[in-house]
């Protein structure tokens, strides 16, 4: 029966990893951050550097996992491996019916509403031009993992390219510079502040969202365990670079006043700065970098729902892997239909309710990923090949003393390699994969949080 080839470089994953989270976020959401804490640029900025912070630290906890156990399914894996079963099931099924499917089906709509600002279509042809878009993205898909990669490749550039240009002639260019100091202040106060700090959250972490979609691809990657951790690093670091530099120049473009009141803020900073006609321009950029966003999604769920097809917790014909093009065409073919179903379905396929649903059920699971690591390293009696036993050490060797560096190196190379979680069962049969009393609260808080979050939103 045919495999899954290992056929992504390090540069692949950097690139998968920052064009999966570029979407449209950062084209739309700075206007309402700014708007829901009150106007205040100080606290709006924070809450990117916070959500940036977030992102890496979960980016990172992922790396471990990743280079621990590069397996196809990524965060199914670790949550099978840390708490069994059902919980891996559970996640499986909402990745296909509402998180990966709602993720697409939300790119192709905004990819649709910024088509009609370049082309007059009517809505019904808006939802027919997104249900193409996601049928090109299947397609290209089930035709290789290294064309689709490839295809990622370019996208991301292109689009991490324009957020530089624009930035650097919105900064140039913008007149409002002098105002931002006077907007560091707020009228809200108390729990209110707070209340709608964690709102801008929810907001921003919807533009950070995607960087645990390389992990799925973890089959498929070359040397993950130096791969992983060098990827995630930079591509968070990267991507909080980028999402800052965007958010002064949007500021320089338009003014705390005037970016708090537009809910479509790139198109309207470079109107405002270059002229009605560079609308177009942003409309342009913001097709890229949903198409990309999609691809990147397409690339790597559809690996969680092969995983499963072979744990036999989901339909066996996903576990196939096409013969010719080594892709699992099947669980890809799936993915792009229901995700062409959301989009077509009414008022639930608008964008604001698909994004609602991807962050209130997606980030229940991220947390719990995250804690997989506590069982996962319990298990393998120690970190699951901890971030130090990576090439990690060698991009920060400046941080540290020669004579320390390579005394770390000496220990590390005998260190025995670490094995899968699953062989770790067998030569600790005493093990058990129930979390501890302290981790059973910790997620019983976490799920009462994302409740009162849906409540909110």
């Amino acid at each position: 029966m045919p495999e899954l080839v290992r056929t992504l470089r390090l540069r692949d994953l950097l690139l998968l990893f920052i064009g999966s989270v570029i979407g449209s976020g950062i084209f739309r959401t700075p206007g309402p951050i700014l708007r829901q804490v009150g106007g205040s640029v100080s606290l709006s900025l924070l809450v990117w550097i916070v959500g940036g912070v977030l992102s890496l630290l979960g980016a990172l906890t992922y790396a471990e996992l990743a280079a621990a156990n590069p397996e196809a399914g990524g965060l199914y894996c670790y949550i099978r491996d840390g708490f069994g079963r059902l919980s891996a099931f559970l996640y499986g099924w909402c990745l296909f019916l509402v998180i990966a499917s709602g993720s697409v089906a939300a790119l192709g709509r905004a990819f649709s509403e910024y088509l009609a600002r370049v082309l007059p279509i009517s809505p019904a042809e808006q939802t027919i031009a997104a249900v193409v878009m996601i049928g090109i993205v299947t397609a290209v898909n089930v035709w290789g993992t290294r064309k689709s990669s490839d295809l990622q490749n370019w996208t991301t550039l292109v689009k991490m390219g324009i957020i530089v240009i624009l930035s650097a002639l919105l900064l140039a260019l913008g007149h409002y510079g002098r105002h931002i100091p006077y907007g560091f202040g707020t009228t809200r106060h108390g729990l209110g502040l707070w209340s709608n700090f964690g709102l801008a959250m929810i907001t921003v972490l919807w533009a950070y969202e995607g960087w645990q979609f390389g992990t799925y691809s973890a089959g498929e990657v070359i040397e993950p365990q130096k791969a992983f951790p060098r990827a995630f690093l930079m591509g968070s670091l990267i991507l909080v670079g980028l999402y800052l530099l965007a958010v002064v120049a949007y500021l320089f473009a338009l003014g705390p006043r005037d970016m708090a009141m537009t809910d479509t803020i790139a198109a309207t900073s470079v109107s405002v700065v270059l002229g009605p006609w560079a609308g177009k321009i942003v409309a342009l950029t913001i097709l890229i970098s949903t198409f990309s966003a999609a691809n990147s999604v397409i690339l790597t769920a559809p690996r969680v729902f092969y995983a499963m097809a072979n744990d036999k917790l989901f339909f066996k014909k996903l576990a196939e892997v096409h013969p010719r093009f080594k892709t699992p065409a099947a669980a890809i073919i799936g993915l792009g239909v229901w995700s062409a179903v959301l989009v077509c379905a009414g008022e639930l396929g608008t964008f604001s309710k698909l994004i609602e649903g991807v962050i209130f059920i997606g980030w229940i699971f991220y947390g719990l990923g995250a804690a997989a690591i506590f069982p996962i390293r319990r298990a393998l009696g120690g970190p699951a090949n901890s971030l130090s036993r990576s090439r990690l050490s060698v991009d920060t060797h400046l941080l540290c003393s020669r004579r320390r560096r390579h005394r770390r190196q000496r220990h590390l190379s005998r260190l025995p390699r670490p094995f899968p979680v699953q062989e770790s069962r067998r030569r600790h049969p005493s093990f058990s994969l129930r979390p501890p009393r302290l981790l059973l609260l910790a997620q019983t808080r976490l799920l009462l949080n994302s409740v009162f979050v849906g409540v909110r939103l």
